[in-house]
């Protein structure tokens, strides 16, 4: 299967640059799996397609602000956008120490050289290769803390203008409660509170899983055939709790409605052959594209992905390549927003 049959065109014009005045007050596209039928929404009806019995599932991870922007000891910018580590590393929680990160405007740097950030946070690069680095800051003050004081919102690179102050709370969840993302988990940037409340009143049940979005989100397929694209991991978490409700959703015969491709992910990398979804915490990086069995999810809301993403082959997988890309020329044609701080897609 090669990566140009998920491509498409885009006018730059339609490409998000900010969120819309209020959270949820996007677009949503309804597409229907069984049928194929496209319907044009605005996300407060979303609540009308959700039923008693149904479970939502979201990821409750927090965005770091985790971008750096400095000066090397020749005087001269550079960029560092931090990769939270997980896995038991020195610094990886939050405490003193290093961090992978990955560089702008330090080609050809030496390791050993050193950055000033801003308010005078000095670092040490190391091990540089290939634009991706280990930083060491000279502080004792913990890396998260450092972040949350001089760090700037890691904006996508298809949002041409500087982070601002809204972004830190446009670019979260209303539920981020866990830190360790470098992008948001944008499908649920569309729900309000209210919004969360009315559901439950609906009948729907909500649950939550942890799953941190490393930088490879952003990445292109650059494979001619998809089966050779890598998938870097991202730490994943999924409760005893969380598990219980969609293994009970499924045995009652409702839907599980997994709100963005990272929870989808999660879902079913943690999934069994029956559908059950088993409890635990470790580094996933399961590809998903055309053909996958999906085991666990019956609904998806997410947005509208890059050409030649491995988000597109995501959705491609789950409503199938024709429909999506039907999909995709109809968004075009009636001017949808795309991207992070654009519209929603329902697909049922």
């Amino acid at each position: 299967m090669k990566i140009e049959e998920f491509d498409y065109i885009l006018p730059k014009s339609l490409i998000a640059q900010y969120p819309p005045p209020k959270r949820g007050e996007s677009r949503l596209m309804v597409v229907h799996r069984d049928s194929g039928a496209i319907e044009h929404r605005t996300f407060r009806e979303f609540l009308r397609y959700v039923g008693n019995g149904d479970l939502l599932v979201f990821n409750n991870t927090r965005v770091l602000p985790a971008r750096l922007i400095g000066k090397k000891e020749t005087g001269g910018r550079c960029e560092a956008l931090l990769i939270p580590q997980w896995n038991g590393e020195k610094g990886g929680n939050g405490t003193p120490g290093g961090w992978n990160a990955l560089m702008k405007g330090m080609k050809d740097q030496r390791g050993g050289s050193r950055i000033r950030f801003e308010q005078g946070v000095d670092a040490e690069v190391r091990e540089f290769e290939k634009g991706r680095a280990r930083i060491r800051f000279s502080s004792r003050e913990g890396i998260v803390d450092i972040l949350r004081r001089i760090g700037h919102i890691p904006l996508p690179p298809y949002i041409k203008r500087p982070d601002e102050s809204p972004d830190r709370d446009r670019y979260q969840t209303v539920f981020a409660e866990r830190d360790g993302s470098v992008a948001a988990p944008t499908a649920g940037l569309h729900f309000t509170e209210k919004m969360l409340r009315s559901i439950e009143r609906k009948g729907a049940t909500l649950a939550f899983i942890t799953l941190h979005v490393g930088p490879g989100t952003f990445l292109p397929v650059k494979t001619a055939e998809v089966d050779h694209h890598a998938m870097e991991s991202e730490w994943t978490e999924i409760s005893q709790k969380t598990s219980r409700k969609i293994d009970c959703t499924k045995q009652e015969g409702g839907r599980v409605i997994a709100v963005g491709t990272t929870v989808t992910r999660a879902l079913e990398s943690f999934s069994g052959p029956k559908g059950q979804v088993m409890p635990g915490t470790r580094f996933s990086s399961l590809f998903i594209r055309p053909p996958y069995p999906f085991r666990v999810v019956d609904g998806l809301v997410t947005n509208f992905h890059l050409p030649k993403s491995t988000l597109i082959l995501l959705v491609s997988a789950f409503a199938g390549k024709d429909l999506i890309r039907e999909a995709y020329q109809e968004a075009v044609k009636r001017g949808y927003r795309f991207y992070s701080y654009g519209d929603a897609m329902l697909i049922i």
